[in-house]
């Protein structure tokens, strides 16, 4: 039987996966080149299936502060012993459009808290903390496959409230958890475009971005007939 990795075998790892040109890469991609090596998404996925769900080896991974590792994390946890004072400690660290992105999609949507802390963070100031909040939302309404369709018109509202905020992260969470909800069925499609059309008569460069990009994606033919379909 193999034994599962453990913390100082699994940065070795990522250490002999190091990739100064993809480091350089990311950071034109406005991924923090700090505590960095470059390790590709492919890699890390493969590493995780190696090591196993280790809740204990993701909280060292995330401690160690590098990049790849607090990615690995994120896969490697296992959501039903994931806190919300995890959660929160997490969040407050995010510096990458990145790892946000990978913490949200991998782990905290499958927690028992991820409703609640979309509505919550969607309201919090923090750039990256907002972020979350909707790529929780986005992340959810793929990955969720069974949830009603009240769990997501109720977040229809805050894609409204702050689709004013001309960050770039976060706008683009904004539309993309707009745009994945009015992907989930017909009458989350026809109820994401009514907020989309309410968000474009906002004055609001930002709100104005949001709102025609997603109502261009909503109202294709392509996204039309998959539905229907």
């Amino acid at each position: 039987m193999k034994m599962p990795m453990r913390y100082e075998e699994v940065l070795q790892q990522l250490g002999s996966q190091s990739n100064p040109q993809a480091v350089a890469s990311m950071a034109r991609f406005g991924i923090n080149p700090n505590n960095t090596y470059g390790v590709s998404i492919p890699i890390l996925r493969q590493m995780a299936k190696e090591i196993g769900r280790d809740h204990f080896l993701a909280q060292q991974l995330w401690a160690s502060g590098i990049h790849e590792a607090r990615i690995l994390a994120s896969m490697v946890d296992e959501p039903k012993k994931v806190t919300e004072e995890q959660m929160e400690s997490w969040v407050k660290e995010f510096d990458s459009w990145d790892v946000c992105d990978q913490c949200c999609g991998n782990l905290f949507d499958k927690t028992g808290l991820a409703y609640q802390k979309a509505v919550e963070w969607s309201g919090r100031e923090e750039e990256f903390v907002k972020r979350a909040a909707f790529a929780l939302m986005a992340c959810l309404a793929v990955h969720d496959k069974n949830a009603a369709d009240e769990r997501f018109t109720q977040f229809l509202p805050l894609t409204k409230m702050e689709s004013t905020d001309n960050r770039n992260y976060v706008r683009k969470a904004v539309n993309w958890a707009l745009r994945q909800i009015g992907k989930r069925n017909l009458n989350l499609n026809r109820r994401a475009i009514e907020a989309a059309e309410e968000i474009q008569q906002m004055d609001s460069r930002s709100a104005k971005w949001i709102a025609s990009d997603a109502i261009r994606e909503l109202t294709s033919e392509a996204v039309q007939q998959k539905l229907q379909g």
